[in-house]
């Protein structure tokens, strides 16, 4: 009975560590993905200023 019960807890503790790489994987895309598109949206601000008639 003990074994079922070590064995249960190493899987719920496996699943665990499983979603919480998935969290920290899925938080580090949003960031990279947020970063870009506020450096593409800088970038455009740049561009327009550049190619604006003064």
């Amino acid at each position: 009975m003990s074994d079922d019960t070590d064995r249960a807890a190493a899987a719920g503790a496996k699943a665990e560590a499983r979603w919480l790489e998935r969290g920290v994987a899925l938080r580090a895309f949003f960031y990279i993905f947020g970063t870009h598109v506020f450096a593409g949206f800088v970038y455009l601000l740049f561009y327009l200023g550049e190619h604006a008639k003064k």
